[in-house]
């Protein structure tokens, strides 16, 4: 790969906004997106996987939750839109993708309890009853296992997190990569080519 990549920093590409519409548990959503983040065309289709087959959450979900790799927000935004007193943090490097998810929360009416940060940015005391991602395979798979360690510990002890990932791209790899770790990787649903997985922490 080369050039301007979705995970850089601050994207240097053309950043004029225009909507993606997607529909997920029968409501129908609307947000903006622009060049220099993940999917800038569409709802990715992982995503799309994601929000169908791992169970949303409920209106009583206490949270909080965390959106890892959020892009411009469909997946944060569906979880604050459906756990309606949880705190979501959306988090990503790209800030261009931060500006975007903030937008989009407040255009959705649920900027209140959504927190965009970048990682570094997350309190270190925060522990997350759910973690949801579709995790950015591309930066190679030692960035990835760095990635996923950093964050799968901070799963409360009840916590689970769901992970969406190509079986091209090495889904099946990563479930065992992730039972070597001492996680409890399950998979629950695949469709159009991906894995949904759920994750967590042994017994």
């Amino acid at each position: 790969m080369t050039g301007e990549h979705y995970f850089s920093e601050t994207p240097s590409s053309g950043g004029t906004r225009r909507p993606v519409e997607f529909a997920v548990g029968g409501r129908d959503y609307r947000l903006s997106v622009a060049g220099g983040v993940f999917s800038a065309g569409r709802l990715d289709q992982g995503t799309g996987v994601l929000l169908r087959k791992a169970p949303l959450p409920g209106p009583d979900e206490p949270g909080p939750l965390l959106d890892l790799g959020c892009g411009y927000g469909p997946i944060a935004c569906v979880l604050a839109d459906r756990a309606a007193t949880a705190t979501v943090y959306a988090v990503d490097v790209n800030s261009r993708a931060r500006e975007l998810t903030a937008a989009n929360a407040s255009t959705l009416g649920v900027a209140d309890r959504l927190r965009v940060c970048a990682p570094d940015d997350v309190p270190d005391d925060v522990a997350f009853r759910q973690i949801w991602s579709n995790p950015p395979i591309r930066i190679g798979k030692d960035g990835l296992h760095e990635l996923l360690l950093r964050w799968l510990p901070r799963l409360t002890p009840d916590g689970v997190a769901w992970l969406v990932v190509a079986r091209h791209l090495g889904a099946d790899s990563l479930q065992e990569w992730l039972a070597g770790r001492g996680f409890v990787a399950e998979r629950q649903a695949s469709q159009k080519g991906f894995r949904v997985l759920r994750v967590t922490a042994a017994d």
